[in-house]
C-alpha cells in the first residue's frame, strides 16, 4: 500500500493526501478525518525515514559507545535517550567497541541515514573524522574526552583529575601510604587525567611514588583481576589501591579473594565512577561517583540546542561543560557504618 493507491481509494489527489501527512493543518477537517480513516482501514504506514529526507530531518540521533558491556557508558547512553525520547525523537545506538575501524563505518552509516545529530561518547575518532562529521552540517556533541580534542567542538566531560585526587586524599587521610593505582587504557584522556591526580595527591603528602605500584591495563574485570595479583605477590605490596574504574576495582577484590587476602583489613580499594554493581559486592566498594546519567542529558540538551539554533538560523558556540565527581564511601577502605556514607 502507498500514497497513490490512498489517494484512489480516498478518491483525492495525491498531492491532498501528502498535505494531510506532513500539513495537515492546510486541509479542510472532513477531508483530513476522511483521508486518516481510508489509512487506518488500509493499515497505512507512512514511511517516515523516506519523509525525513524530502524535508531534510529525520527526528533521529546517532548515539555512538566505546563498549555496550560497561554499565557506565550505558547510564550516560539512559540519559541522552531521555532526552530523545521527550523531544519525540529516535536514538541510534552504535556500540564501536573501542575499534576505531568500527567507529568510522558507524559514523559512515549515520551520515547516509541524513542523522540530524551525533552523540559521541569517549570516541576514538580523529580530527580528519571530526572535520568530515562537520562538514556534513551535521550538529555533534561530545560526551567524556577522547582522542581528538578541539574547542570548535562542545563537550561534557568529569574533572577526572581532581576526582583521582580526592580518592587518594581520601586514603591518606585514613592512613594509608603505600598506594598503588590500576588504570585502564580507555578511555585513554580520562585515564591520564586520573594518573595525574594520583600523583598529585601523593606528591602533596611527600610520598615518594613507586614504579611497581603503578599498572596500566585494559579497562574490564579480568585486567582488574590480573593486575591485582601483581601487586600482591609484589616482595612489599600496597596497603590500598586506586583503580580508576569499578570495573577494575571489583576485579581487584575478586582477586584478593581468591588469594585470601582480608579487603580493606591487608589492602583497602577504591573505584571510580559509582556503578550500580559498586553497592552489590562484599565488602561494598567506596568510589567516586560520576554523574554518568547527567552526563548523558547535559550532553543531549546541548545537542538538541545546537539542532534548534541550526533550523532557527542562529548559531551556538562550542562550549565545554565540566561536571564534578562526588566521593561515596563505603567499607572496602575500612568505613564500617553505611550511616556515615557521603552523598
Amino acid at each position: 500500500m502507498n500514497i497513490k493507491e490512498i489517494a484512489r481509494k480516498a478518491g483525492v489527489s495525491v498531492a491532498t493526501v501528502s498535505r494531510v501527512l506532513n500539513h495537515p493543518e492546510n486541509v479542510a477537517p472532513k477531508t483530513k478525518e476522511h483521508i486518516l480513516k481510508v489509512m487506518e482501514e488500509s493499515e497505512y504506514i507512512p514511511n517516515w525515514f523516506a519523509r525525513g529526507l524530502n524535508f531534510n530531518k529525520t527526528n533521529t540521533i546517532g548515539l555512538l559507545i566505546p563498549n555496550i558491556l560497561n554499565p557506565g557508558y550505558m547510564e550516560i547512553a539512559k540519559g541522552v535517550e531521555d532526552v530523545a525520547h521527550q523531544k519525540d525523537y529516535t536514538t541510534l545506538l552504535c556500540n564501536g567497541e573501542n575499534e576505531l575501524d568500527k567507529e568510522r563505518k558507524y559514523i559512515d552509516t549515520l551520515i547516509k541515514r541524513r542523522i540530524d545529530g551525533i552523540v559521541l561518547i569517549s570516541s576514538l575518532l580523529e580530527h580528519e573524522d571530526i572535520m568530515n562529521i562537520k562538514k556534513q552540517e551535521i550538529p555533534i556533541v561530545l560526551i567524556g574526552e577522547n582522542k581528538y580534542m578541539s574547542a570548535d567542538v562542545p563537550l561534557v566531560r568529569i574533572d577526572c583529575q581532581n576526582g583521582a585526587y580526592k580518592a587518594v586524599k581520601h586514603l591518606i587521610e585514613n592512613k594509608y601510604k603505600d598506594i598503588a593505582i590500576i588504570y585502564g587504557d580507555t578511555p585513554e584522556q580520562e585515564n591520564k587525567r586520573k594518573l595525574i591526580g594520583y600523583k598529585q595527591a601523593l606528591e602533596e603528602e611527600k610520598i615518594i611514588e613507586n614504579p611497581e605500584y603503578i599498572i596500566e591495563v585494559g579497562n574490564n574485570i579480568e585486567e582488574g583481576y590480573i593486575a591485582a595479583k601483581k601487586l600482591i605477590d609484589l616482595k612489599k605490596p600496597p596497603r590500598a589501591i586506586f583503580a580508576s574504574s569499578d570495573l577494575l576495582a571489583i576485579g581487584a577484590i575478586d582477586a584478593m579473594k581468591d588469594y585470601e587476602v582480608k579487603v580493606p583489613e591487608q589492602i583497602a580499594v577504591i573505584g571510580f565512577d559509582n556503578i550500580q554493581m559498586a553497592n552489590l559486592i562484599e565488602p561494598k566498594l567506596t568510589t567516586i561517583a560520576k554523574p554518568m546519567h547527567k552526563m548523558g542529558v547535559v550532553g543531549a540538551r546541548l545537542l538538541f540546542d545546537i539542532m534548534d539554533s541550526k533550523d532557527n538560523g542562529d548559531q551556538i558556540k562550542p562550549r565545554e561543560i565540566l561536571l564534578q565527581s562526588k566521593l561515596k564511601i563505603r567499607k572496602s577502605c575500612g568505613h564500617k557504618e553505611r550511616i556515615g556514607e557521603i552523598f
